[in-house]
């Protein structure tokens, strides 16, 4: 997936940022956030956002221009098969119809783990009801290749735990899911900085999507146009090709014929 274009389920992207909208101090923030990282695809947690649920409180949905950002209904909270299926049915009801969705099955409250037993029936489920699942999945190759055959748009393996912002942990085991797969692979948690993101997109992943580390940072609003840098870099460094690393072999950066001669 070499163009400037990537494409998730049927539709098409420039951007290859993804943010979250929570943790942020108030939709205002959220809305200067968004702007300033360049995102065209924005994740929201059913359970957690009003999105005219509660017609006497601000609705995110009004901090949005839908014309240019496409939402991306998340089940964020959900422990079990169930929750997750039951939530993003109803997303597709507020959403009028809207079927690009993130599912996501936690295994414990304090790890935020995926539970990929759960993940793997909420998946299926959801395809053979008209979804198109973009789906947070741990690190495992295996898994990962099971959740693309059974037809999800997107995998998304976490860097970290969510929200630690250790970057990522295991790049052998992310690397053998970019090159196994053949749909889009989107690092999804664990980012704290933008070099972890420009480590990512330099690996070949297609995308990058955050929340904590935008939100939780001194000046969330600066720290998504440095996201939005950081990605944009790693991708240019991954199309352009890093040079070959050479162990315990210098090699001079200047030419070893034609040297000047000193006079005298």
């Amino acid at each position: 997936m070499n163009s400037k274009n990537f494409t998730i389920g049927t539709r098409s992207f420039t951007s290859r940022l993804i943010i979250g909208t929570g943790k942020y101090q108030n939709f205002s923030e959220t809305q200067s956030a968004i702007k300033n990282s360049g995102a065209e695809i924005v994740t929201v947690a059913i359970r957690r956002t009003n999105l005219g649920q509660e017609s006497s409180e601000p609705s995110l949905l009004d901090y949005i221009d839908r014309g240019k950002v496409t939402l991306l209904p998340n089940t964020a909270g959900c422990y079990s098969a169930d929750e997750a299926v039951r939530t993003l049915q109803l997303a597709r009801e507020l959403l009028d119809g809207h079927d690009l969705v993130k599912l996501e099955v936690l295994g414990d409250p304090t790890t935020l783990f995926p539970n990929v037993t759960e993940t793997l029936i909420a998946a299926e489920r959801l395809i053979q009801d008209g979804f198109q699942v973009m789906v947070y999945t741990s690190d495992d190759p295996v898994i990962a290749k099971r959740l693309e055959e059974l037809g999800c748009v997107a995998i998304m393996p976490l860097a970290s735990l969510i929200g630690s912002g250790m970057g990522i942990l295991n790049p052998w085991n992310l690397k053998i899911i970019i090159d196994n797969s053949t749909v889009p692979i989107i690092v999804d948690a664990g980012v704290g900085t933008a070099s972890d993101a420009t480590i990512a997109m330099e690996m070949g992943c297609d995308a990058v999507l955050m929340n904590t580390a935008i939100a939780a940072a001194k000046d969330p609003v600066g720290m998504a146009g440095a996201m939005r840098k950081a990605v944009e870099a790693g991708r240019e460094a991954f199309l352009a090709g890093r040079m070959a690393k050479n162990a315990y072999q210098a090699s001079p950066s200047s030419p070893k014929t034609g040297l000047l001669t000193p006079k005298g």
